[in-house]
């Protein structure tokens, strides 16, 4: 790769539309302060910078299984660090059939990717928005008393999975571009979380997870869980 060619990819990053808005008031705050005192320019263009580097949206290559594995894999959402896998009784909130469930919780911080992907090809069947608190996300009770948006999803192969954008101390503002009805593949963006928070996963508990606590995560590439792999064949070959 050439310097002109890794420049580009680490700098010409697109952004995300919802940090337009954003841009502009530091483009036009850095340009009033500097006026006023000159040396302010500086301190705006860091801050401006800053803005852009958080709302960018990075072109990421998501893996696709293929034959009879074909859409089996769950994709990572978030971009972060993996703070959660457990078996969990899912809340009726969460529109999934009561049973034991998988949850995979990730948790973001104000430097990650913010925007979210979806982690499977499917179709949204159940959305429910639930105002709430603004704990740090990656405490445990973020995931009951904060305030989040539920996406579920049947996805192709014939499974149910959940997905929950929640907001965090800092993060007030949750934006999710999709609705019931709404046909996603895997890694397609769906949405993004303003400023340092969490995204929680739910599948079928005999799934295999393909993860570690405390690894880092990105969104529409790291494997997350594989339906083709059964968790108990797998632990048997442990």
């Amino acid at each position: 790769m050439s310097i002109i060619d890794s420049i580009k990819t680490s700098v010409l990053v697109p952004i995300h539309p919802a940090g337009t808005p954003f841009i502009a008031i530091f483009v036009i705050l850095t340009v009033i302060i500097g006026w006023i005192w000159s040396p302010l320019y500086f301190a705006g263009f860091i801050l401006t910078i800053w803005c852009i580097y958080f709302f960018r949206n990075p072109n990421r290559v998501t893996p696709i299984l293929s034959g009879v594995n074909k859409n089996n894999l769950i994709i990572a959402p978030a971009d972060g660090r993996i703070i959660e896998i457990s078996k969990v009784i899912p809340d009726q909130e969460l529109g999934l059939p009561d049973g034991d469930w998988q949850r995979i919780c990730i948790f973001m911080n104000v430097f990650d990717v913010h925007v979210n992907r979806s982690p499977m090809l499917g179709k949204i069947t159940y959305k429910n928005y639930i105002p709430g608190l603004f704990f740090n996300a990656s405490l445990d009770k973020a995931s009951s008393d904060n305030e989040r948006l539920i996406l579920g999803m049947d996805t192709e192969n014939g499974k149910k999975i959940a997905f929950v954008q929640i907001a965090g101390l800092v993060a007030r503002r949750i934006i999710c571009d999709v609705d019931i009805g709404s046909s996603l593949k895997a890694g397609d963006v769906f949405g993004l979380i303003r400023f340092g928070s969490r995204v929680d996963v739910y599948f079928p508990s005999d799934t295999s997870v393909s993860v570690l606590l405390g690894q880092k995560t990105l969104a529409g590439e790291t494997i997350l869980a594989d339906f083709s792999k059964n968790s108990k064949s797998v632990q048997s070959q442990i």
